[in-house]
């Protein structure tokens, strides 16, 4: 099941195991079952510490990890390849008894959770979203003994999927019941529990010196800079990464050939709590106002004062703006295709967008699907050429253009599309199962009002040093009106809004 150089990496992490660690394992005759024999077969051979035992599971083929006499309620059902390779490592670690890294904090409030949680992830493992999930609910599992979780492969438990009507990944159920949908951090997971931290953690702060709003790469790297300076510095973020979380293959990250956005958000956080920085995350700026000090106030209440500001708070997937798009939404409407492909396998689909980022989805979506059908509003497509002459290469794409999108229907779930041609004004509709929304970003500025200057598209209007209209209040990133959206772009701004309100600090 692995290769030389995965088993020689893997051999290196079993060597930290702290004690001993029993699967129990459920496997039939299927090839899925073969497979999972065959992997956990080859992880006892290479650690003393782990025992095998073949029991009778909820769901077959699956394996648990649990503690010597002890059920952790940590569960793969399917096996953890692909992206979940590290969940699976994670799990022997933590079973064994090493420490998971995370805030002393966070451990308490997971400790201290009443009452029994039984938890099930549906996911792919082509999604990059989904690890994070399933690692947080696992981590869960290993501090407190009322929590257990189940990875569940949605490629091998396909009735079970379709019965739920499960259309997006990765979806997670708590006791039975539908609990949330996306990317989850363990510290978010916690807050829709209600197990989270205290507003009032964050209502007398100290003024700082410099306040960043927004916690992508143009946020963290604006901390970075400002920190370095030695002055006080905090960052308020509603989602530590920002868009990046969603991106799966990077490759225009000069000096990295190639890497995936979970892995850099990672990095950026990583990075960030080197130096002596107040991250407040899962925290939503809802005014900004400037008096004697410029004011933050927060959707919990919380006001934060700071002698300057840098805002990044990014952008977010635009919407068609039709009917069907909110109601279907995780129910056949979808904004990442490499999460939610594979639950469209064998499936008709449709994307609505022609520039890079929809045809690039459309090309991964035709070798999973059946037939995939590009709607794009202008007369021509707007992708790099060589993009467009792989996608009229594969012979299970269609290409609509000069249409417009007028509704998408269904009714538990996605049916169908129905489009306008714009030169002829006729209306057509095609049966299909999911519809992928690739139509580009809108700024996350709503929340400003008029506090600054912003342009037709929402966008924070700004100089060459980074500074807005209002004295003190300094943006970077997507959100604001820079000619091109790309993450290294959005770091150096970051870094010129950083040294422009240090400058600003010290004339003031």
């Amino acid at each position: 099941m692995l290769d030389a150089d995965i088993k020689a990496q893997l051999a290196q992490y079993l060597e930290m195991m702290e004690g001993d660690v029993l699967l129990k394992v459920s496997v039939g005759e299927d090839k899925v079952s073969r497979e999972m024999a065959s992997l956990v077969d080859e992880l006892a051979t290479m650690s003393s510490r782990i025992k095998v035992e073949m029991v009778d599971l909820e769901r077959t083929p699956s394996f648990s990890v649990n503690r010597i006499g002890e059920d952790t309620g940590i569960t793969f059902a399917g096996i953890p390849l692909g992206h979940e390779f590290t969940s699976l490592v994670l799990a022997l670690l933590q079973v064994s008894g090493r420490a998971p890294k995370v805030d002393e904090k966070v451990i308490e409030q997971v400790k201290n959770i009443e009452g029994e949680y039984h938890f099930e992830s549906y996911i792919s493992l082509s999604c990059q979203n989904c690890p994070e999930v399933v690692q947080a609910l696992n981590v869960m599992s290993v501090l407190n003994p009322n929590i257990t979780h189940t990875m569940i492969d949605g490629a091998v438990f396909k009735e079970e999927v379709e019965s739920k009507n499960i259309l997006a990944v990765p979806t997670v159920y708590l006791n039975g019941e539908p609990f949330s949908s996306g990317r989850k951090s363990l510290e978010e997971i916690l807050a829709e529990m209600g197990s989270g931290p205290d507003a009032s953690e964050f209502a007398d702060k100290d003024p700082f010196d410099v306040l960043v709003v927004g916690g992508g790469p143009a946020g963290a790297s604006a901390a970075i800079y400002a920190a370095r300076k030695g002055i006080r510095t905090g960052i308020v973020a509603d989602r530590f990464g920002g868009q990046i979380l969603d991106t799966a293959a990077i490759e225009n990250f000069i000096s990295v050939n190639r890497t995936e956005g979970p892995k850099l958000a990672a990095s950026l956080e990583e990075h960030v709590k080197d130096y002596n920085i107040d991250v407040m995350n899962l925290q939503t700026a809802k005014r900004l106002e400037k008096k004697d000090l410029i004011e933050i106030e927060l959707e919990n209440g919380a006001v934060l004062k700071s002698k300057s500001v840098i805002l990044s708070t990014g952008a977010r997937w635009r919407n068609v703006g039709v009917p069907g798009e909110a109601e279907f939404r995780n129910k056949g409407v979808a904004y990442c295709p490499h999460c939610d492909g594979p639950l469209f396998e064998g499936k008709d689909v449709a994307v609505i967008g022609g520039g890079n980022s929809g045809i690039e989805a459309a090309i991964d979506l035709a070798g999973i699907v059946n037939k995939v059908t590009v709607l794009e509003f202008a007369s021509e497509l707007k992708a790099d050429s060589v993009l467009q002459e792989r996608l009229y290469s594969l012979p299970n794409v269609t290409v609509h253009k000069n249409v417009q999108t007028k509704e998408i229907t269904g009714t538990d779930s996605v049916n169908g599309i129905t489009y306008i041609e714009r030169d002829s004004g006729e209306e057509k509709h095609i049966e299909l199962a999911g519809v992928f929304v690739q139509i580009g970003l809108v700024p996350n500025t709503d929340w400003l009002g008029n506090a600054v200057e912003r342009n037709k598209f929402g966008e924070i209007v700004v100089d060459k040093r980074g500074a807005t209209n209002v004295p003190g209040v300094f943006a970077a990133g997507d959100c604001t009106d820079s000619a091109y959206k790309q993450i290294i772009i959005s770091m150096g701004s970051g870094a010129t809004a950083s040294l422009s309100a240090f400058d600003y600090l010290v004339r003031n």
